[in-house]
């Protein structure tokens, strides 16, 4: 049987919340039976403290481990509590302790990509970076890394233009697979993305697997009469050779898988 991952992002709790998806990904979680859950921010819509409890509740009912990234939307909207309060509500709910998950199959970091001055755009700083790379420096041998924040490092080509990817991608990006991260993941854009860095990257060295930049569409779909956001999540598989990501989508009953892609993992080949 796999090892297997799921990656949500985007509920949008407090905000046009569909009927059936809480059970539906209860449904699969006893189906699929992952590891642990992963959560790219947006979890709550307006910041508010009872937007994000209910959001805990919804991921804790899955009895799983959780690794959870704010996203802008989990921060104050109004000033000053924006500036002055910033992380107080997502702490209450959250903790800070949650960014970070090991074990001898699995390592996952979760970075905060949120900056309260700017409602849309975010970015990893070096003190971010270096956080991750020593925790990868202590990984087990053969454990899938993957190191998610809310903000996309590669988006969706249909999304809006205004949806930007972090700022300084490449060099975050550069800095991650440096660091021998396998999975880059995001949310932020509410529609899935699957590509290797070798597909949209000059190669630097023999193809023998290379980093995968996923983001997750959204859970949520707080606003409906935008076109083209399914609602859905992602659910990653690996061994020793491979990794698979699978994109499930909401049915209106159940959550179904609709794509399928394979990679080498770094070193495999």
């Amino acid at each position: 049987m796999p090892k297997r991952l799921l990656h949500v992002s985007d509920l949008h709790v407090g905000r046009r919340e569909t009927p059936g998806v809480a059970d539906g990904l209860g449904a699969l979680v006893r189906e699929l039976e992952p590891e642990i859950v992963l959560a790219t921010g947006d979890l709550a819509h307006r910041g508010r403290r009872r937007e994000l409890e209910a959001a805990r509740r919804t991921l804790e009912a899955l009895a799983l481990p959780l690794v959870a990234v704010p996203g802008n939307h989990d921060i104050p909207y109004t000033f000053p509590a924006r500036f002055t309060r910033t992380w107080r509500e997502w702490e209450r709910a959250f903790g800070p302790e949650n960014w970070l998950y090991r074990s001898e199959s699995l390592l996952v970091a979760g970075l905060n990509s949120v900056r309260p001055w700017r409602q849309q755009s975010g970015r990893l700083a070096e003190a971010q970076l270096h956080r991750a790379r020593e925790a990868l420096a202590e990984r087990p041998a053969g454990a899938l890394a993957v190191v998610a924040c809310h903000h996309h490092l590669g988006g969706s080509p249909w999304r809006a233009a205004r949806k930007r990817p972090l700022a300084q991608r490449d060099e975050a990006l550069a800095a991650l697979v440096e660091a021998g991260v396998e999975v880059v993941a995001g949310g932020h854009i509410h529609q899935a993305s699957v590509a290797e860095q070798k597909e949209f990257e000059t190669l630097t060295g023999p193809p023998a697997g290379s980093t995968v930049v996923v983001t997750a569409p959204g859970l949520g779909r707080p606003r409906p009469y935008r076109r083209g956001e399914a609602q859905g999540l992602l659910v990653y598989e690996w061994d020793d050779a491979t990794l698979v990501v699978v994109t499930y989508v909401w049915s209106g009953e159940r959550f179904l898988p609709v794509a399928r892609r394979t990679f080498p993992r770094r070193g495999s080949l």
